[in-house]
C-alpha cells in the first residue's frame, strides 16, 4: 500500500469540516477509506452519487438531516461535488450536531469551492491531494532508488495507479484511460462544455510550449476562438487540477515581462498522454522541460504538504535574461534555475542581481534536485 503524506485523524476536527481536493484517480478515496478502517469513531460513509443523500443535504430540512447523521460520531461524503448545495448542507451538520467530524472529498474545485466557500467560512480546514509526491515516495523508495526511478517519472508521471504498474505497456495504459475518461469529465460535465476537442487541442498546445512563455492571442489564433474563452478555459483547466499557472514577477515594468504566463502540467505523464508521446528520456528532445515542470510541480507539493506558504513567479527579461523559479517570503526572493545537465554552470543574471539585492540564486540539476523537494 502506498503512504500518503496526510494522517487525516491528526487533521479532523470537531464541528470542522476537512475538506479533500483533488484530481480523479489520485487516491482521494483511498485515503479515505484507510482512514475509516483504522478508525474508532462510529461513521457513515456515503457517495455524492447517491441521489437519497443529494435529496436530503439539499432539502436544508434540519429534522431530515439531523435523521440521517442519526448517532454516528463521523460523517464522510465521497465525490461530495455532486450534491447541489453541498455548503448548505454541511454547514447545517457541524452546527447543529454537537461533536461532530466531517470529511468531504472532491474532484472539482471550482464546482465544490463556490458552494462550500460562503457556508462554511470559518467551519472547513481544505487540502489538495496532487499526484504521489517525492516525499510520499520516499517513504518506499530510498534517495537512490528515487534517482534511478526519474527518467520513469518525467515520462510517465506519478499517479497512485503508474507506480503500481509494473510494465511500460500497463502504464500507457492507465495514462490514455486516465485522460480519455477523467481528465476533463468535471469540467465538460460542469460547464457544459460544447467542444471538448477544444480543451483537447488547447491541452496539446501547451504541451508543446512547456516551460515557455504563453501568448493567449496566439492559442486564440490557432483555436480561432475568441481570448475570452481561451481565459475561460485555462482558468477552468487550472481549476479542474490540469494545469498550473505561473505569473511574471516584476517591480520594474520597463524591462519585465508580466503580460504573459507559464503554464505547467499537474502531472508529466498526463502531459506526455495529451501528446501521445511516451518515448524514452534518451529518445526525446523536451527532456529539460520534462525535467523542469516535474521538479516545479515536486516543489508546489513539498510547500503544500509542509505549509511552506510561498509566492511564485517566473522572471524574465524583454531581451530575454530569465529565471525559472522564483520565490517571495519573508521579505526576501529566492532564484532557482532548472538544469536537466549537471555540467550547466549559470550564473545569476546582472540585471536581476542589480535590481534585487536580498535575493538568493541557486540551480537545481539532476545532481541536486532531491534536497529541492525533498
Amino acid at each position: 500500500m502506498l503512504k500518503r503524506i496526510y494522517n487525516l485523524e491528526k487533521l479532523i476536527k470537531k464541528n470542522k469540516v476537512l475538506v479533500i481536493y483533488g484530481p480523479r484517480r489520485i487516491g482521494k478515496t483511498t485515503l479515505l477509506k484507510n482512514f475509516l478502517d483504522n478508525t474508532k469513531l462510529k461513521y457513515k460513509l456515503d457517495s455524492g452519487d447517491n441521489l437519497r443523500l443529494q435529496d436530503i443535504l439539499k432539502s436544508q430540512d434540519f429534522p431530515r438531516i439531523i435523521e440521517y447523521v442519526a448517532d454516528n460520531e463521523l460523517i464522510a461524503l465521497d465525490e461530495a461535488q455532486q450534491i447541489p448545495n453541498i455548503g448548505m448542507g454541511l454547514k447545517i451538520i457541524v452546527d447543529q450536531i454537537n461533536n461532530i467530524y466531517v470529511i468531504a472529498t472532491g474532484s472539482s474545485s471550482f464546482e465544490l469551492s463556490q458552494q462550500i466557500g460562503e457556508p462554511l467560512t470559518g467551519r472547513k480546514k481544505t487540502l489538495t491531494l496532487y499526484p504521489l509526491s517525492q516525499k510520499e515516495l520516499k517513504f518506499k523508495y530510498s534517495d537512490y532508488e528515487l534517482k534511478e526511478k526519474l527518467n520513469e517519472y518525467l515520462v510517465f508521471g506519478s499517479y497512485p495507479e503508474i507506480i503500481t504498474a509494473r510494465h511500460k505497456k500497463e502504464k500507457i495504459e492507465v495514462l490514455t484511460e486516465i485522460t480519455n475518461s477523467y481528465l476533463l469529465k468535471d469540467i465538460l460535465a460542469l460547464e457544459k462544455i460544447k467542444s471538448p476537442q477544444l480543451l483537447i487541442k488547447l491541452l496539446q498546445l501547451l504541451a508543446f510550449q512547456l516551460g515557455h512563455q504563453v501568448s493567449l492571442n496566439e492559442l486564440a489564433n490557432k483555436l480561432n476562438i475568441n481570448i475570452r474563452t481561451i481565459e475561460r478555459y485555462l482558468d477552468l483547466l487550472e481549476k479542474g487540477f490540469v494545469i498550473k499557472r505561473l505569473g511574471g514577477f516584476s517591480r520594474n515594468l520597463r524591462k519585465e515581462v508580466v503580460g504573459k504566463s507559464k503554464y505547467y502540467f499537474y502531472d508529466n505523464g498526463i502531459r506526455n498522454a495529451i501528446i501521445g508521446q511516451f518515448n524514452n528520456i534518451e529518445d526525446r528532445d523536451d527532456v529539460g522541460a520534462l525535467f523542469e515542470n516535474f521538479v516545479f510541480m515536486e516543489r508546489i507539493k513539498k510547500c503544500a504538504y509542509s505549509q511552506m506558504h510561498r509566492s511564485f513567479y517566473y522572471w524574465r527579461t524583454y531581451d530575454g535574461k530569465e529565471i525559472d523559479l522564483i520565490e517571495e517570503y519573508d521579505g526576501k526572493l529566492f532564484g532557482y534555475e532548472f538544469k536537466w545537465s549537471e555540467n550547466k554552470k549559470v550564473s545569476a543574471p546582472k540585471d536581476w542581481v542589480s535590481a534585487y539585492n536580498n535575493t538568493e540564486y541557486k540551480i537545481i540539476n539532476r545532481k541536486n534536485y532531491l534536497d529541492f523537494v525533498l
